[in-house]
């Protein structure tokens, strides 16, 4: 009874002398982020295309505030520009009348707080996503659902893919970027393991034509991040900048990457 009286007044002492610590963190002035994929899925038009823009928070902040009221075009090489339009003050501009081009090159404005933000890339071809083996004992323990996504790399031409694994029932994503450097020409797969993927669970599997300067800028984010997650929008180590400049004050650059991607989508029932 001594003893276990010791320990509970022991127990209650350490509980009492816990305090509550306030951290404070430096807040930097907000920068614009830019979120600007063109993705073109094999078999569609095209046409309908979605720029988002926000801005940084303070590191505790849930909410992340939407960046309203910039004007948005992109400008191709034929002089035709596509204006996009905010959807009710979300941050989130659309526009429905996009002509994508493979291998076309177009051109990113963002005009906000009176600060205009450019950017260019090239639409970038990419090869059909063709079949999907499954292996079910895989990981160190055993209990991990493999699976290999299967597509063929055109010869002689330099190529980079962003693969994207979506777990449909947990809207859970995996990110992976891929080269051609030894396996130029071949029939080769993308790799995905997870432990969470329940039989007749429908996985998306995404395959993105991508440039070299985006792979290496998501092949630095893709390291920083945690392994276990892979998140590429966790707080990140550094500062990974992307291809967008503030023409007037570079200094106040943007965060975020405009890209323009052909893209090959598989729909996967796992057994």
């Amino acid at each position: 009874m001594k003893h276990l009286l010791y320990i509970l007044i022991l127990s209650l002492s350490l509980m009492s002398c816990e305090d509550v610590i306030d951290v404070e963190l430096q807040t930097a002035e907000p920068r614009l982020v830019i979120d600007a994929p063109l993705n073109w899925i094999k078999g569609t038009t095209g046409n309908y295309q979605r720029i988002t823009l926000s801005l940084t928070a303070p590191f505790f902040n849930d909410d992340i505030p939407p960046a309203s009221g910039a004007t948005v075009f992109v400008s191709d090489a034929f002089d035709n520009t596509f204006n996009f339009i905010e959807e009710n003050e979300t941050g989130r501009y659309i526009n429905d009348a996009f002509i994508p081009e493979i291998n076309g090159i177009y051109h990113l404005t963002v005009i906000y707080n009176n600060e205009v933000y450019t950017a260019t890339t090239q639409l970038m071809p990419v090869s059909a996503i063709e079949f999907v083996e499954q292996n079910n004992g895989g990981g160190f323990s055993g209990d991990e659902t493999e699976i290999k996504a299967y597509y063929t790399d055109p010869a002689d031409i330099e190529n980079y893919y962003l693969f994207e694994f979506i777990n449909t029932e947990t809207n859970i994503q995996s990110l992976e970027v891929y080269d051609d450097e030894f396996t130029d020409g071949n029939q080769i797969f993308a790799f995905h393991s997870d432990e969470n993927l329940n039989p007749n669970a429908i996985l998306e599997i995404r395959n993105y034509g991508i440039t070299q300067r985006f792979y290496d800028y998501m092949n630095i984010l893709l390291q920083q991040t945690d392994e276990e997650t892979a998140d590429p929008f966790e707080v990140q180590p550094a500062t990974v900048r992307g291809n967008c400049i503030n023409e007037a004050n570079p200094s106040h650059y943007p965060l975020g990457y405009f890209r323009a991607s052909e893209v090959s989508i598989f729909s996967y029932t796992v057994e």
